[in-house]
């Protein structure tokens, strides 16, 4: 959840929406999206829109004690604004900051409201992300028991010195233990986040870090390249010399290493960044998002899309509580997409995926462009027999400029 706002156009008090995004609202896969802001410190790297106790203070409506009731009256009015439909929930995903860092009761009394306004789907996934030293073992089942049935710890590494660079706090031994207790408590889905690249990680110590979190078994795992954004406290560290910038080979060599192992070891690639045992353990919230479903986002600075409207709310805390306390809807502002614009953002995510992307999504000079980009070996041979654009291993590497020429 980047911790800058679009600007967009103003978006209406109540929250309404245009009748053209409300029609097919329930046809659609839908899922809601909840941004807990809260961390106990504030990563290095992390341009997310979180804050500590410390940055808080003691604002009005900042606290996590009233967080729940505020993401709560937003899932109501959520309900209110999608009028009657029958709108069954697929996915909810608590992202942040960390989730874990509410007490157990909260999220579940979140997953509550969700399911009581609109009903979970039966085989609906509902996941929270976690740092594996923001839980001990009761929470896990206190969670579990609620009905959240998929977790994601931040692992980062499993390197002490790599962690104390992202500034990240815990006990890199903690993580095989958090996945033990998720077990234990009857989570049959459990992923791990890793980040690769970070200044002064050896190749050996991204091998021991791949390692750790195989021996862990998860069933999905997120490897994802250190981007240094602007405004971190990581790229105030690389302007004054004290670190250096990632450099693009050892990254592209590091992506290599960990899609080796992961095959290996029986995880296979869905999307660019994200690997999962089979299909069925694949993180279909983010799928969601990749294929332009409908989500809401509760919280915040959270964003949400319903059939070609975006928005995204307040983002500080105490803002978004007032505006939810006074009844009035918390979206700073938003954006009515035009047809261009989704099949320009369609390109973008869907190619990344191991479905592939439909060559009936791109215009003639894109497909025109096909054969040399079969030849240059970053998409698959298959592409015209098969109508889908899909990404060879090269191609994953440089995903991105095969994404500037089917758009330029």
């Amino acid at each position: 959840m980047p911790s800058v706002l679009p600007e967009g156009d103003p978006a209406p008090a109540d929250g309404s929406l245009p009748r053209s995004a409300l029609d097919g609202v329930g046809k659609r896969p839908f899922g809601f999206y909840v941004h807990v802001p809260f961390c106990r410190v504030r990563c290095g790297y992390c341009d997310f829109n979180t804050y500590t106790a410390t940055e808080l203070g003691t604002a009005p409506g900042a606290s996590r004690e009233s967080y729940a009731d505020a993401a709560i009256a937003e899932v109501r009015l959520a309900r209110r604004v999608l009028g009657d439909a029958d709108v069954p929930v697929q996915t909810v995903f608590f992202g942040g900051g960390t989730p874990t860092l509410l007490p157990p009761a909260d999220l579940v009394r979140i997953v509550e409201a969700i399911d009581g306004e609109f009903g979970l789907a039966d085989d609906a996934e509902v996941t929270t992300e976690s740092n594996p030293d923001s839980v001990e073992a009761e929470d896990l089942v206190r969670l579990r028991d609620g009905g959240i049935n998929r977790i994601s710890f931040g692992m980062q590494s499993a390197v002490p010195h790599v962690l104390q660079v992202l500034d990240r706090t815990h006990d890199p031994r903690r993580v095989p233990q958090a996945v033990r207790w998720a077990r234990d408590a009857g989570f049959d889905e459990v992923s791990l986040d890793l980040i690769y690249g970070t200044p002064g990680e050896s190749s050996a110590d991204w091998a021991a870090s791949l390692d750790a979190a195989l021996t862990c078994e998860p069933d999905h795992l997120s490897a994802y390249a250190l981007i240094v954004e602007d405004g971190t406290a990581l790229a105030r560290q690389i302007r004054r010399g004290r670190v250096a910038m990632p450099d693009d080979d050892d990254l592209a060599d590091k992506y290599l290493a960990a899609d080796d192992a992961l095959e290996r070891a029986g995880l296979h690639w869905y999307e660019v960044s994200n690997w999962s045992r089979d299909p069925g353990s694949a993180c279909r919230h983010n799928v969601l998002y990749w294929t332009g479903g409908d989500w809401w986002g509760v919280g915040p600075g959270a964003h949400a899309h319903v059939g070609g409207v975006r928005w995204w709310n307040v983002k500080h805390p105490s803002a978004y509580a007032t505006r939810i306390g006074q009844g009035v809807s918390p979206a700073h502002g938003r954006e009515v997409l035009d047809e261009e614009t989704r099949r320009v953002e369609r390109v973008l995510l869907e190619t990344r995926l191991r479905d592939g992307l439909p060559t009936d999504v791109l215009d003639t000079a894109a497909r025109d462009k096909l054969p040399h980009l079969v030849d240059r070996g970053l998409v698959e041979p298959t592409a015209r027999a098969h109508g889908r654009v899909v990404l060879t291993r090269p191609g994953r590497l440089l995903a991105d400029a095969v994404v500037r020429d089917l758009l330029t």
